[in-house]
């Protein structure tokens, strides 16, 4: 059999593509993750200039709900001449760990057998919602937060979780006795029905019911996801792969291999595409035990994580569009989705993105909650007719409003200087700088310090504010008395801020303090000729 090293040599290629393509979103994905805690640190820093230490807490954020590395936050901190609060960190951190220790733990107590059987339960759920049974045995389990029962029966209808598919809720009831179903699972090759209470006659026979409507939204959302997957590989490309899903009754997600985010204009058309898929009235097939050989044949996809044997369930919405193998539940016909409406598409891991969707009454919803959101957006704007125009001008007139609000900042800070270099007074032989001013925020605050530090020789320059309600000072002196080394500004702003019940800290020739006491802040300018 003679080899095709020509198709050999541009798969090999093609995946070596896909890696390289892969590393480089990890890149981009990782610089923008060092610029977003740069950007949190600084703002961090600006809220809290008076803070030697980076606190624990915020720290551990950093590292938590944005992914940035510790040690890159301790890089930045000694850059800036502080340190961090690894104690509060690693508290943080093992905090974390124990919560999640806690909600896994969990004490299962035996089973009490009902009707000894040699059999494992049958599945009918594919065919029917509801079925005669009894209940073959139970238990109560007990966790971190509260107690569970669990049933198992003869014969069931339920699904159980498996393939990103959530478990059937429902009911289990005699007549005299009705059991709600909270959720199904496996659990050793059982399906494992979770209750909300044991049965008082567990002997007797039992109706088990599956919920219709929870049902039909759980199998239009699955067969809406085998839908996106096709129409996602018809528009991105073959190297597309199933990495994961989560099918609900109220969405899908579902996760895919690509290198790149899917634009909006390639989103739009996959988006089209699945909805005239439900149009068409495509009818299910399927074939319930087949060899895997012939499924392959056939050209089915395995979904991740499934496992499968030699026989195979396969889904079929046309032969030419959709074939995969899969144990799920799902609608009879495509046009039973309704419709099918994409929310999020974003990146999920290297090489994964995740999309996120609606499907019939939900993404219905889920447009008239949007149009509702215009409409009331175009009756504040008063602009009914041109919405997207309206919008326009009112982004263009915030930017320029922003523009003159940075010019004036400007402006005031430059007569603040000119003010302030007018009133410098002599005491011994420095220069001295000290008023309260008025200004908008704390980098106002710093930018005007350095603004005078720059055109002074000789002067100590001690500036008090209020912002936020909140006395705020600063010390810094001149270039030429920095390196005199006579004075510290960070020992004396200390000093300093015990006049406005506040304390502070910083470098020798720039140090910031905050406090309590506003009033307090004509005390502390008064208190720096008896530092000098």
């Amino acid at each position: 059999m003679a080899v095709d090293y020509a198709g050999v040599f541009d798969e090999v290629k093609e995946q070596q593509q896909f890696i390289e393509r892969i590393i480089l979103e990890e890149e981009k994905g990782f610089f923008k993750k060092l610029e977003l805690g740069e950007q949190m640190f600084a703002e961090y820093l600006n809220e809290n200039p008076n803070h030697d230490e980076i606190d624990g807490d915020f720290a551990f954020k950093l590292y938590d709900t944005f992914g940035f590395p510790i040690d890159l936050t301790e890089l930045m901190a000694r850059e800036k001449g502080k340190t961090v609060d690894m104690t509060g960190f690693k508290a943080n951190l093992k905090a974390q760990k124990d919560r999640s220790r806690q909600a896994t733990q969990m004490t299962t107590g035996d089973w009490v057998i009902v009707k000894p059987s040699d059999d494992l339960p049958r599945f009918l759920g594919y065919d029917t919602l509801e079925v005669e049974t009894s209940i073959l045995q139970y238990r109560t389990v007990k966790t971190a937060k509260k107690e569970l029962y669990q049933i198992v029966l003869e014969e069931t209808p339920f699904y159980a979780e498996s393939g990103g598919q959530i478990g059937d809720r429902g009911t289990i009831s005699n007549g005299s006795e009705n059991i709600k179903v909270l959720d199904t699972k496996k659990e050793n090759e059982l399906i494992v029905h979770f209750v909300d209470k044991l049965p008082q006659s567990p002997e007797n026979s039992w109706t088990a019911s599956v919920f219709p409507a929870f049902r039909q939204k759980v199998m239009a959302n699955h067969t809406a996801t085998h839908l996106l997957h096709a129409a996602l590989r018809n528009h991105l490309g073959t190297h597309v792969e199933q990495r994961g899903s989560l099918v609900s009754e109220k969405a899908l997600r579902f996760d895919f291999s690509h290198f790149s985010r899917v634009e909006e204009e390639e989103l739009v058309k996959i988006e089209e595409e699945v909805n005239q898929k439900i149009a068409e009235g495509i009818a299910l097939t399927e074939y319930r035990e087949m060899p895997i050989d012939d499924a392959k044949a056939m050209g089915a996809m395995a979904l991740f994580g499934e496992k499968y044997g030699d026989e195979v369930r396969v889904i079929v919405f046309d032969p030419e569009y959709s074939v995969e193998l899969c144990g799920g539940t799902h609608v009879p016909n495509t046009r039973d989705i309704r419709f099918f409406k994409l929310i999020s598409e974003g990146s999920s891991a290297a090489g994964i993105r995740r999309i996120e969707a609606y499907t019939a009454d939900r993404a219905l919803e889920f447009l008239a909650e949007k149009a509702a959101s215009l409409d009331r957006i175009s009756n504040l704007l008063k602009s009914p007719r041109d919405l997207e125009k309206a919008v326009e001008d009112l982004t263009n007139k915030n930017k320029e409003l922003e523009k003159e609000l940075h010019a004036f900042r400007i402006a005031q800070i430059r007569g603040l200087k000119d003010s302030l270099i007018a009133g410098t007074e002599t005491i011994g032989d420095v220069n001295i700088i000290r008023k309260v001013v008025e200004v908008s925020n704390s980098d106002d605050l710093k930018s005007l310090s350095f603004d005078l530090k720059k055109v002074t020789e000789n002067t100590l320059i001690v500036l008090g504010a209020v912002i936020n309600e909140k006395p705020l000072l600063s010390v810094i002196m001149s270039d030429d008395l920095a390196e005199a080394n006579r004075f510290h500004a960070g020992q004396m702003v200390k000093e300093l801020a015990r006049e406005i019940q506040g304390g502070g800290g910083g470098q020798p020739f720039y140090a910031t303090a905050g406090g309590k006491n506003v009033d307090g802040l004509a005390a502390a300018l008064a208190k720096v000729e008896t530092l000098l």
